[in-house]
């Protein structure tokens, strides 16, 4: 109940006490009856009007306190609902977020193991790396490695049985002849030398320079070792100390960077080589001329072979011829034990077991009915091939 009505019974129910004790009073005067005790019919009264006002103010706080609870059950479950519908999305974000942070959790621990796996490798190829750049300081080092670089890409382009090496291989005799590393046998009965160079001191200071003006220095200086070397394999004149040799002989520099690098530096350096008869060759310049050599060994094969081939085809067209002669021939016999193993069946069912079946309705004999052989139906199948002899106008011609 709201509280202006509570206030409003109030002061009705005052007036309505003043106005029973006015007639109260005047009914008395008017009956010549004693004079009422007006204090205590007041706080009668009063005391009558306080406790009902009292009841009435405590349900009223009742029914306040029960509305109250059910407007703020009634809020607090709007506010639940309402909040449930804004924290969902938010709820199935964190989820999702959630499985995505589990997947890179398990992602993380599986490429824990590539990675730490990777860094060993690298490690040990650092490593390797860093043996090998101390190696290949020795001048010894660098030459052999050039020679297996030179051996490796022979091997790659399927020409090692046409190659001499060194130790098999020593040019003639004047003071100046000199062996080459590789001597590779040309389809044609020529050879072709092939010397591996690697001037890799002046490459190796140019990498590890950290002055510009200085790895230019140094770039210069491999540039000129490998002049150097053009000139000396020049004068050895490879191609006058082996038969029927071209006139130039091939450098083989076992790095890509180092022939690209230099002639870069100096376009000029692959014509001057070529004007002093000597072909600079990169692996991979190389590995593409060994394998221009081997397809020509493969034609010179087969030309050298194709009368051996023709001789062989001859042969086997004769024997094949005999065979299939044989063969007709074995048809035949095969035709005439048929015909003759026929006739004996013949025989057998039209003579002996006509006499074998009087006797027996004789009755000297007792025995079971004697069955004649079937005879053969199936005859060999002929050979109609004109490659059979007999069917061709000679067997000579073949």
């Amino acid at each position: 109940m709201d509280t202006g009505i509570v206030i409003l019974l109030v002061a009705l129910l005052l007036a309505v006490a003043a106005v029973a004790v006015a007639v109260i009073r005047r009914n008395s005067i008017g009956n010549g009856r004693a004079a009422i005790d007006e204090a205590a019919l007041s706080a009668a009264v009063r005391a009558g009007v306080e406790a009902e006002v009292r009841r009435t103010m405590a349900e009223a706080q009742h029914q306040v306190n029960a509305q109250t609870q059910q407007y703020f059950e009634a809020q607090s479950a709007l506010l639940a609902e309402q909040t449930k519908g804004l924290l969902q999305p938010f709820e199935q974000q964190v989820n999702q977020l959630a499985g995505s942070v589990n997947t890179l959790n398990q992602s993380y621990a599986e490429s824990k193991g590539t990675i730490g796996q990777l860094a060993n490798q690298i490690t040990t190829l650092q490593a390797s790396t860093s043996s090998l750049a101390e190696a290949l300081k020795s001048p010894t080092a660098r030459g052999s490695w050039g020679e297996n670089q030179l051996r490796n890409v022979i091997q790659l382009a399927g020409m090692e049985p046409y190659c001499d090496y060194s130790e098999q291989f020593t040019g003639g005799s004047s003071e100046r002849s000199q062996r080459p590393d590789v001597v590779i046998r040309l389809p044609n009965g020529a050879f072709l030398a092939v010397d591996a160079k690697a001037p890799l001191a002046a490459y190796q200071r140019m990498q590890s320079a950290s002055d510009p003006a200085q790895a230019e220095l140094e770039l210069k200086a491999h540039v000129k070792a490998i002049r150097d070397h053009v000139k000396a394999l020049a004068d050895r004149r490879y191609w006058e100390q082996l038969p029927s040799a071209p006139d130039f002989v091939v450098m083989f520099i076992p790095g890509e960077g180092f022939v690209s690098d230099a002639m870069r530096h100096d376009p000029a350096l692959l014509e001057d080589a070529m004007k002093s008869r000597v072909l600079i060759a990169s692996p991979v310049n190389l590995l593409a001329l060994l394998l221009a050599v081997a397809k020509g060994w493969q034609a010179h094969s087969v030309a050298e072979h194709a009368a051996k081939v023709a001789e062989l085809g001859q042969r086997l067209h004769e024997r094949v011829g005999t065979v299939l002669d044989r063969v007709t021939r074995m048809g035949n016999g095969l035709k005439t034990a048929t015909t003759a193993y026929n006739d004996m069946v013949g025989s057998i069912e039209s003579r002996m077991l006509v006499t074998m079946r009087e006797i027996t309705a004789l009755g000297v004999i007792t025995a079971d009915e004697v069955k004649s052989p079937p005879t053969l139906e199936v005859t060999p199948r002929e050979l109609n091939a004109p490659e059979v002899p007999g069917q061709i106008d000679s067997a000579d011609d073949l």
